[in-house]
């Protein structure tokens, strides 16, 4: 007579363990990053667009309105006041590149070829996320350093400098989950293109980024001061050359917790859409 042992801590085959699922979406994830981050090498128009602009922009405004806009009261004039603005700008339109993206490869049908691929579900946007989050980490590393080369400096030390670099980025990947759901929901290249420059352009450029909000008029004022991109920009500058930084941070967080709740459940109803 045999005694057949079972060992009851084993999963039933085929059914893998809740750590080992969460191993393979790991996995997917970082395959589909690694694959964004290749494209985005490899593709100079998405460089000039994610580097050289911004470094441009920081370039004109620096020297072409820093003669025209006065900031006595902080130290370093305009430059001081200038860079947060355009940091934050540059996280936005970072945001660009993840809707036409996946604009495109809806259009071409990449994504439904991804959802009838034995990978994980969450993996397109995850990787897509992932790879958006170190594409925008590395265009502010640049443009920080261009930005000390033309004089502007962190006035708080090198922990804010830290914190604002980390906030600059979860700001920007809140913004791309907006354009993540809005390339899915459009899944066309030139008219995700033409949209996000009707929303995008007007929130940054009606903020606090460039110019003190107090020199708008007055009927502009109330817009500008209580959108969301210029509470992020101040968050921003208050960490870089000091502020009111507890009022900034809160309403930051629960504008970006907001943002999340309301577009990450739409862009992932828009990628389980079919094609």
């Amino acid at each position: 007579m045999t005694t057949t042992t079972i060992d009851v801590f084993r999963p039933a085959p085929g059914r893998p363990t809740v750590w080992r699922r969460a191993a393979w979406s790991a996995s997917d994830t970082l395959t589909l990053a690694r694959r964004n981050l290749i494209v985005w090498l490899r593709v100079p128009a998405f460089l000039v667009f994610t580097v050289v602009q911004p470094v441009m922009f920081t370039l004109l405004f620096r020297y072409v309105f820093s003669g025209v806009i006065h900031v006595q009261h902080l130290k370093g004039g305009y430059v001081s006041f200038l860079m947060p603005g355009i940091i934050g700008q540059t996280a936005a339109f970072g945001s660009m590149g993840t809707a036409i993206a996946l604009a495109r490869e809806a259009q071409k049908g990449i994504i439904d070829r991804f959802r009838s691929m034995p990978i994980a579900r969450s993996a397109v946007l995850t990787g897509r996320l992932l790879s958006d989050t170190m594409r925008i980490t590395f265009t502010l590393a640049v443009l920080i350093g261009v930005g000390y080369a033309v004089g502007f400096r962190f006035q708080n030390g090198a922990g804010s400098a830290l914190i604002m670099m980390a906030m600059s980025v979860l700001f920007g990947l809140t913004v791309c989950c907006v354009s993540a759901f809005i390339g899915l929901a459009i899944r066309d290249e030139e008219s995700v293109q033409a949209f996000a420059v009707i929303w995008i352009f007007p929130l940054t450029f009606i903020s606090s980024a460039f110019v003190p909000v107090r020199t708008m008029p007055g009927w502009l004022q109330a817009f500008a001061i209580n959108q969301p991109v210029t509470i992020w920009i101040d968050m921003l500058r208050s960490l870089a050359i000091g502020g009111p930084l507890y009022t900034h941070v809160w309403e930051s967080l629960v504008w970006m917790g907001g943002v999340l709740l309301v577009f990450a459940p739409l862009a992932v109803r828009a990628y389980r859409r079919p094609g």
